[in-house]
């Protein structure tokens, strides 16, 4: 591989993208699928048969075999499955290639093997998967050679939702229904289209291969069950920002070249707070393309890890005692002429249509933040919220100083007449220039933080989709909107009433704005204090899904139905049980394979050492005894958690499934699971080093 690389001829390379679409397809073809694309009309099979056509030679040409409809299973993962382009042999041998129009369009797969939440028994295997049109195929090259990506959305026979990408899509045709009818009250007529702009920052650690493949913790889930903290950690703050190691940089180099040759816009890399994180963020773009590129992004970090003799770990928590990994969904609004409704401009109490956007969307988290709060639910994010390293589980809004300085007018006097202007940073260097600063700070302790013309919404876990989180946003923002609309619509005299309006939502919902520090113990209290729900963990998050508010929401806008909701409230208990199970059974299984035996033979060794320097005469050997005495006492209490863990984990088939197993499983296992890492992080700290049966949390995050 070169050290140069041309990115401008490099990106988007391995993508049917627009330019290519208009260089390879007939005129009116070309038209007809724009108009499939940015109004959604109905795509003829005339035409997908040429776009398949063209699209089939294009791969080809890019070394492609075989083609797959590529989806997001509600597994975290994407699927796909891979089908030749060849034809059954004619008479002479031959084969052909063909794909037609009917299969970029439909595909079919086995149902009844993801999580349905009970929407398809075994039995009731079909489910198709439909072409999203507005997210590119692309063409992904791997060990398998060349395969054709096309971006699918996942139903069951029946219509049900039973991926991601659906409800997605869904969304998004409510929140640009609802935006421009807005906007159309504000005078615009020229705006065709309102779309969710998503740009999802990517936390993840890096460690060696050699060293993962001897921690099975980190092999069977994703993180340390085990470790002790080493003497050092990221306490000197000197690997955020700092010098990117040569091994890293190397790496990162593929990763963007991986990354740009399919689109993604890899923008931002630098290191992250503890040692061996990392971050990548990329351009914004619309949100189903932004989730697209996210899963790619995950894949391909995966990938390159392994070309360079490394593991990319992307659970939110692999590390006990130092920051773990989130995925920061920066949300915007933007119309198809390039206006952005969520930026107030240089004055913004002048911006009527911006403070009325803002106001509703301090409604709608107001109103759904228990929603909000579990569209980041997690099994790994429950050791990350609310840990002094990212979000508390509670949700507020940060609106900053100028912002919170105009509500503030809005709720004193009903007006707000003036704006706080960004001032000259004065650095006090005469060789430094002055410049304007922002109106504003930025607050890195708040959940869902207005950043100058969009919200960060940083409770979202490294690991898992942005779909979810970007539904509910897209929804809960539509209703408002709607709820104002309806209103505003009806009004004899638009300017008072929409005056009216904003202070009234400023007055109701003012509650969810909070511009102090999140992790400030005082906050929990606070937030008590003003109703804010506080959801600590994902179990507790979960029945936010299927409550009437919630049901009323989703069925009002067509993104879910009562079933789907409930479906996927069954599914996250059951990811949820099944996680803590995996991790309860591995730490038993290191327990009763590696480390009993470890410290057995360290005291072993220990034990003939006392004897043999006692037989050569009266010689101290109290330090040894007191070793020996700590690890033995330390066993003991290893042996004794392990038998209590392995008891409480031996029950678990006997509660029932769904919500039951996953109380049982929060309140039980896990504490078992705490028990028992106590006593043996101690004795790593105890025990030869040499003894040890696996790397040290120095070893795996110093060491790479």
């Amino acid at each position: 591989m070169s050290d140069y690389v041309n990115v401008t001829e490099l990106f988007g390379c391995d993508v049917f993208n627009d330019s290519v679409m208009e260089e390879r397809l007939p005129k009116k073809v070309y038209k007809e699928l724009k108009k499939t694309i940015e109004e959604g009309k109905e795509l003829s099979p005339e035409v997908a048969d040429v776009v398949a056509h063209e699209m089939k030679e294009w791969a080809i040409e890019k070394g492609a075999t075989h083609y797959s409809h590529w989806f997001q299973p509600l597994t975290g993962v994407t699927a796909e499955k891979h089908d030749a382009f060849i034809t059954a042999p004619k008479e002479n041998g031959k084969v052909l290639m063909s794909f037609s129009g009917k299969e970029l369009i439909k595909g079919e797969s086995d149902a009844s093997s993801f999580p349905s939440g009970g929407l398809r028994a075994t039995f009731e295997a079909r489910g198709y998967t439909a072409w999203d049109c507005t997210s590119p195929a692309f063409v992904r090259h791997d060990a398998a050679g060349g395969t054709l990506c096309i971006p699918t959305a996942f139903c069951s026979y029946t219509g049900e939702a039973l991926d991601q990408k659906t409800p997605l899509l869904r969304s998004m045709e409510a929140i640009n229904t609802q935006a421009l009818r807005l906007i159309r009250l504000f005078g615009n007529t020229t705006s065709k289209k309102v779309t969710p702009s998503v740009g999802a920052e990517q936390e993840y650690f890096l460690v060696d291969k050699e060293k993962w493949l001897q921690r099975k913790d980190l092999t069977y889930t994703g993180r340390t069950l085990f470790g002790a903290m080493p003497p050092k950690g990221q306490e000197m703050d000197d690997h955020y920002l700092g010098t990117i190691r040569q091994r890293i940089s190397a790496y990162m180099k593929e990763v963007n070249e991986e990354c740009w040759k399919l689109g993604v816009t890899a923008k931002t890399q630098h290191n992250e707070v503890a040692p061996a994180q990392h971050e990548l963020a990329p351009i914004y773009a619309p949100a189903n393309i932004a989730a697209d590129h996210n899963q790619i992004m995950m894949r391909i970090l995966k990938k390159v890890a392994s070309r360079h003799g490394m593991r990319c770990l992307l659970h939110e928590k692999p590390f006990a005692g130092v920051n773990g990994s989130g995925k920061h969904n920066n949300w915007s609004l933007t119309t198809d002429d390039g206006i952005n409704l969520l930026d107030p401009g240089k004055t913004p109490h002048e911006n009527v249509q911006f403070l009325l956007v803002l106001t509703c969307i301090l409604k709608a988290v107001d109103t759904h933040a228990d929603l909000l709060r579990e569209s980041a639910a997690d099994v790994g994010n429950d050791q990350r919220l609310g840990g002094n390293e990212a979000p508390p589980a509670v949700i507020s809004v940060f609106l900053g100083e100028q912002l919170g300085d105009v509500l503030d007018q809005l709720i004193s006097t009903g007006t707000a007449t003036h704006s706080k202007k960004g001032t000259i940073l004065e650095t006090g260097v005469k060789t430094l220039p002055d410049f304007m600063k922002d109106a504003t700070d930025r607050n890195r302790t708040s959940p869902f933080a207005f950043t100058g013309n969009k919200f960060e919404f940083r409770m979202v876990g490294s690991r898992d989709s942005i779909s979810e989180c970007n539904v509910v946003l897209n929804t809960i923002a539509a209703e408002a909107f709607k709820e104002a609309c309806d209103r505003l619509e009806a009004a004899e005299d638009f300017d008072m009433a929409v005056h009216d309006l904003i202070k009234e939502y400023a007055i109701d919902h003012q509650r969810i704005v909070f511009n102090g520090n999140g992790y400030a113990p005082e906050w929990a209290e606070e937030a008590k204090r003003r109703g804010l729900p506080n959801l600590p963990s994902m179990v507790d998050a979960i029945p936010a899904l299927t409550t009437d508010k919630a049901v009323k929401l989703f069925e009002e806008f067509h993104v879910f139905t009562r079933t789907e909701l409930e479906s996927r409230a069954e599914i996250q208990y059951e990811i949820y049980a099944k996680a803590i199970n995996i991790e309860a059974k591995t730490m038993i299984d290191i327990t009763t394979k590696q480390i009993i035996p470890a410290v057995i033979r360290y005291t072993t060794v220990l034990a003939d050492s006392i004897n043999a320097v006692q037989a050569v005469g009266a010689i101290d050997v109290s330090v040894q005894l007191d070793l020996l005495k700590k690890c033995s006492a330390l066993l003991k209490s290893t042996n004794s958690a392990m038998n209590k863990l392995s008891k409480a984990v031996a029950k678990v088939p006997e509660i029932p499934e769904g919500r039951e197993r996953a109380v049982y499983c929060k309140d039980t296992i896990t504490k078992a699971m705490e028990e028992l890492r106590t006593p043996v992080d101690e004795l790593e700290m105890l025990v030869d080093k040499e003894m040890w049966p696996m790397p040290s949390y120095g070893d795996l995050i110093f060491e790479v």
